[in-house]
């Protein structure tokens, strides 16, 4: 085995830009050094990873078949760096946390409560933000956790646990012409305007039912709205019983909706940043908690 990690970065970094030069870029380095690394690559695995004859070059299946293998490894020479610098460090000192908005809040003032009697000398700093904002902070090291309601689109930089679900609730105003049906039909909610959960940027969005519908980065902001009969929509049961909203909303059967009333919710941390006491104890208290709800 000749092959070395900086060749695999170079293949991925490659890969992943869509040529050579863009690699180059991102890299920091000049064309020739990645063109070179990607060459004495296939050279020491003994076939081709691209095929050159376009102007681009392309993958070939082998390469596909590489790209895969190369990315896990490069993932567990991260993890097992991070890990190394845990051992090395020991238990952190400080930290920062940032929630989704949409978690629930009750939940979470017990769950650092126990943080501050466990562990009396963190230096911790919570972050509250959208469901967009959690994973950027994490990305760009503003934050070393982020608990977040699951996203379609990841940086790879990122791993993702899942905590689990929250079931969701099917809610109008009081005053909504939706109100006098207890079992609203697909025809009937197709009927009125619907608020629908999605990030800023569009990457994650629930799939609307009806075709009038409006698209909200908060399910705050949600629920206010529907208490003001703009439209109906689907929310964390959670919400409903905060104290802001309680009472002012209606809640009717969802027996009609055949999509999943469930999302997912986890917990994002840095492939390349270590898991020492405190992140631990922190992710398998939270996690033992909702298994208990």
């Amino acid at each position: 085995m000749n092959w070395t990690l900086d060749q695999l970065n170079a293949f991925v970094t490659s890969v992943k830009c869509g040529s050579f030069s863009a690699a180059a870029r991102q890299m920091g380095k000049a064309q020739s050094r990645i063109s070179t690394a990607i060459s004495n690559l296939e050279t020491d695995l003994g076939f081709e990873l691209f095929d050159r004859s376009a102007r681009l070059p392309v993958l070939t299946q082998d390469g596909k078949d590489m790209f895969v293998e190369a990315q896990a490894i490069l993932e567990q020479c991260e993890r097992l760096q991070a890990r190394a610098d845990t051992v090395s460090t020991g238990e952190e000192i400080a930290l920062t946390v940032a929630l989704d908005e949409a978690v629930p809040i009750d939940v979470f003032e017990d769950f650092f409560q126990k943080i501050s009697a466990k562990f009396p000398l963190l230096k911790l700093t919570i972050i509250n933000g959208s469901q967009a904002d959690i994973a950027r902070w994490v990305d760009e090291k503003k934050a070393d956790l982020g608990f977040l309601f699951r996203v379609n689109v990841l940086s790879d930089s990122l791993e993702y646990l899942s905590l689990g679900f929250f079931n969701q609730a099917l809610i109008v105003s009081p005053e909504h012409p939706l109100a006098q049906f207890e079992k609203p039909t697909l025809i009937q909610l197709n009927q009125y305007r619907q608020l629908v959960i999605r990030d800023r940027v569009g990457h994650s969005q629930e799939k609307p039912i009806s075709a009038n519908h409006w698209y909200i980065d908060s399910y705050y902001y949600i629920t206010a709205l529907v208490i003001r009969s703009v439209g109906w929509a689907l929310v964390p049961e959670h919400i409903l019983e905060s104290g802001w909203y309680k009472n002012q909303t209606q809640k009717l059967s969802t027996d009609h909706i055949l999509d999943t009333l469930q999302i997912e919710w986890g917990v994002v941390k840095r492939r390349d940043s270590g898991m020492g006491n405190v992140m631990e104890w922190m992710i398998d208290e939270i996690e033992h908690t909702f298994k208990k709800q």
